[in-house]
């Protein structure tokens, strides 16, 4: 029988690792068994692109690069299906859980495929073709189902860096007794400021020394407090939390002097994670930790059931996430979208198709 996608072509943009974009032409994927050609609608640029890909090919196991089509935070509609779907059919608004994983080891039934130490696994963008061009086929089980009253550059949001935001704060706890400190205002930072508020914390105090990303922030009144870093940025911290700090601490900035201070200001008894890949921390565990009775936890990604609950969530707040794209490029200009990110003079930025561009 023959399918819509037979002999069709496509542009894809692939990441040499020199700090460039290539766009190469690839065919159109047909759907297998349980699986689905997305009609991709937005896909967003993630920071772990930019360290691990963009620059020069740094990452090994889960983030080597393996030269396919980019793009990890992809969502869109469904154009086809190939047999044996059992949830989505044509038509269905998706956002890509961006690691498929081998689906029977005990982190894939957790729902943490992002854990899955299988050799079937595979992200989205890094080992196999991911959103940046006009489809992605995606396996039916690394689906979530985009509500109607988010966009596709909110689903595009989700896909990684809100999903792993959320899992980093539902590890603290949030609640309204909590003053919240973020360090590093990039897209995750801004995200954490974001659900933060959500989640109904009493006080926002934000650290970033870029001014387009304190910007954002301030557009967005997503911080009572902005401090730059510098040698008395703990003091300022303590001036506005009545000389304890905050309850919570969350570091996206994975700088060494920003992780130690999230740690150092933290109020006793309080908790801090730790989301910003890459990087080192130096602290006195002692002083620093020990005598003040904190928690400290790591963080990466989310589990796709988390990821359900949080798009449920973020109706119910009202929020959306792309208020924190600043710039949207077309595919034919990835590489102005994947230059501007890397400088860190923005928001978020998003490769967007058909009406997300507008």
């Amino acid at each position: 029988m023959k399918s819509f996608t037979d002999g069709k072509k496509m542009t894809g943009a692939i990441l040499p690792g020199n700090s460039t974009v290539e766009l190469k032409e690839f065919e159109v994927p047909k759907p297998g068994y349980g699986q689905v050609l997305i009609r991709t609608k937005s896909s967003t640029i993630c920071g772990s692109d930019i360290r691990a890909i963009y620059r020069e090919h740094l990452g090994k196991g889960p983030e080597a690069y393996q030269n396919k089509i980019a793009g990890h935070e992809p969502c869109g509609q469904i154009e086809a299906v190939g047999p044996g779907m059992r949830r989505f059919k044509k038509g269905d608004r998706v956002i890509v859980y961006h690691i498929s994983g081998c689906g029977l080891c005990h982190d894939c039934r957790m729902g943490y495929m992002i854990s899955c130490k299988s050799p079937l696994r595979a992200a989205y963008g890094w080992q196999r073709d991911g959103g940046m061009a006009p489809y992605i086929l995606a396996d039916e089980k690394d689906l979530v189902a985009l509500p109607d009253e988010l966009t596709y550059t909110d689903g595009a949001q989700v896909a990684c860096g809100f999903g792993t935001v959320y899992e980093g704060l539902e590890k603290i706890g949030i609640s309204g007794d909590d003053v919240v400190l973020v360090v590093g205002l990039g897209p995750v930072g801004l995200a954490a400021l974001m659900l933060a508020k959500a989640m109904g914390a009493r006080k926002l105090i934000g650290v970033e020394k870029i001014p387009e990303r304190i910007a954002v922030a301030k557009k967005l009144n997503l911080a009572d407090y902005v401090f730059e870093p510098g040698a008395d940025t703990e003091e300022k911290i303590r001036n506005v939390t009545n000389g304890y700090g905050p309850e919570k601490s969350v570091d996206c900035s994975g700088n060494d002097n920003g992780r130690a201070m999230a740690i150092r200001v933290t109020r006793e008894r309080g908790k801090i994670v730790m989301i910003g890949e890459g990087g080192t921390v130096h602290f006195e565990p002692s002083p620093d930790m020990l005598h003040g009775q904190k928690t400290l936890y790591g963080s990466w990604v989310t589990s796709i059931w988390k990821m359900e609950d949080l798009v449920e969530r973020l109706v119910d707040w009202k929020i959306h996430p792309e208020d924190l794209v600043t710039n949207r490029f077309p595919l034919d200009k990835a590489d102005e979208a994947y230059r501007l990110m890397a400088s860190g003079k923005c928001g978020k930025v998003a490769v967007c198709f058909d009406e997300e561009l507008k």
